[in-house]
């Protein structure tokens, strides 16, 4: 049985009209271990949670944002399957903007640094396929829905 993990893909809009698709920054968080990868905030679920709860606990612990500081986009839903450390995982992502867009980040001690960052820049510090792939049907999701 593959390992399920769930988490948040956080954005936020630059302080420019919303027409503006260059405008959304991507919230990336680096790995503290292994080979220091960038990836949002996410973690196993735990026993008594459902997906979306483990992706806000997540999120609060590895980069200090309340679900009181986000809003969920309605309608967005990404299922990443790839074999991480010689096992099948499955990881489960979500959108959510910040609510403020100057919002402090506060790292675990999982992540050594993190970095809000255009679509390019994200896919390019993503590394993996599969992520990049997410971050760019988020972005056209969010660009082609009225938030």
């Amino acid at each position: 049985m593959a390992l399920k993990a769930c988490g948040l893909i956080i954005f936020r809009r630059r302080l420019i009209p919303k027409v503006d698709n260059t405008a959304i920054e991507f919230l990336l968080l680096q790995a503290s271990d292994g080979i220091h990868h960038w990836t949002p905030p996410k973690g196993h679920v735990e026993p008594g949670e459902n997906e979306l709860e483990t992706a806000l606990r997540e999120t609060q612990e590895e980069a200090g944002l309340k679900a009181s500081q986000l809003t969920i986009i309605e309608g967005f839903r990404r299922e990443l399957n790839y074999v991480a450390r010689e096992k099948p995982k499955t990881v489960i992502y979500w959108l959510a903007e910040v609510k403020d867009h100057d919002v402090e980040i506060r790292l675990s001690h999982e992540h050594q640094a993190y970095r809000w960052l255009g679509l390019d820049e994200a896919c390019q510090l993503a590394q993996f396929k599969e992520m990049k792939a997410v971050l760019q049907e988020g972005h056209h999701f969010i660009c082609s829905t009225v938030v």
